[in-house]
């Protein structure tokens, strides 16, 4: 009886708790995802010309430079389709296929991309190794005219997404991209002007080798931020031990297990719970009181939480 009344109630309080949550400033979300979207997919089209042009130039004119900018820059355009992703296809609702929607995509999509950028770092650095022992010549002025069209394009990109940066996750997250891509061009503007007034064309692989380094920390991170979603990690900044506690210090529980923290993507955390309660509380008082926990203290506001009575005896534990 304890346990169809739980869950009948776990039903409605769920409905409820949607309902809530849809009708909250849908139309705020459905605003700000359309200038979001907007914006993105025009620093998208600048970056995708920016990357053609890049790609051109390190063949035509030689440089390892270029190619390493470009292979940063193949990473920018993956990283705005991502967000572009996220906004678009993220927010479809869930259906009966995907009951939890499509955020999963955009975390797909992430790992694809650092692993892309791995690979071009890789093909860089063996690349750069090779042209020191046998320096290539490069054209250095085709190289700074690309570059300096790459910074103007970089400067344009970054200031689409200004003013979206504050709304969505996706958004920051591609204008940081651009500004560390504007950072890779000015490298290379450098790097060109360097070998123009020394001759000196080892000044290209060290360059393009610096881009490569320079970029493989945030990648790293953006994997390992990745791999630990697929992986039902508990997401950062929460301390299961600190929420088994908090869940067993909720006056009736007398045995907490079976807990889980996860995230579908980046931003939204669910949990899952058993909790064993004590002889003379009633089940759906504790089971509010832990939901609400878990919602205002850890931020989990999709908790499913199963009441039972068998393990908590009188005398297994005494009741406080």
């Amino acid at each position: 009886m304890s346990a169809a009344h739980n869950h009948h109630d776990h039903g409605h309080h769920h409905g409820h708790d949607h309902h809530h949550g849809h009708d909250h400033g849908h139309g705020h979300h459905d605003h700000t995802a359309g200038a979001s979207a907007r914006s993105l997919g025009f620093a998208l089209i600048l970056s995708g010309s920016v990357l053609a042009i890049e790609l051109l130039g390190a063949f035509l004119y030689n440089s390892l430079a270029l190619l390493s900018d470009a292979a940063h820059m193949l990473t920018d355009v993956a990283a705005l389709l991502i967000a572009l992703m996220a906004v678009r296809i993220g927010g479809k609702a869930p259906d009966d296929k995907r009951t939890f929607g499509y955020k999963r995509l955009e975390i797909l999509a992430a790992a694809f991309n650092a692993l892309l950028l791995f690979a071009a770092a890789g093909y860089i650095l063996v690349q750069a190794i090779g042209r020191f022992r046998t320096p290539e010549p490069v054209a250095a002025n085709g190289m700074l005219i690309i570059a300096a069209f790459g910074l103007i394009i970089n400067v344009v990109s970054m200031a689409v997404l200004m003013g979206g940066r504050g709304e969505s996750m996706a958004v920051k997250g591609a204008y940081l991209e651009v500004w560390s891509d504007a950072i890779g061009s000015f490298g290379v503007i450098i790097g060109a002007i360097l070998i123009r007034f020394t001759g000196k064309h080892w000044i290209d692989p060290i360059v393009a080798i610096a881009i490569a380094l320079w970029v493989l920390p945030r990648t790293w991170a953006l994997l390992r931020d990745t791999i630990n979603v697929l992986l039902e990690g508990v997401p950062k900044g929460i301390d299961l031990a600190e929420v088994r506690e908090a869940i067993s210090d909720v006056p009736g529980v007398c045995d907490v297990h079976d807990l889980h923290v996860w995230s579908m993507a980046i931003s939204d955390v669910n949990g899952s719970v058993h909790i064993a309660i004590a002889e003379l509380a009633i089940g759906e008082e504790v089971r509010v009181r832990v939901a609400e926990l878990l919602q205002d203290r850890f931020g989990i506001g999709h908790a499913t939480i199963q009441i039972e009575r068998d393990p908590c005896g009188a005398a297994a534990r005494p009741h406080r």
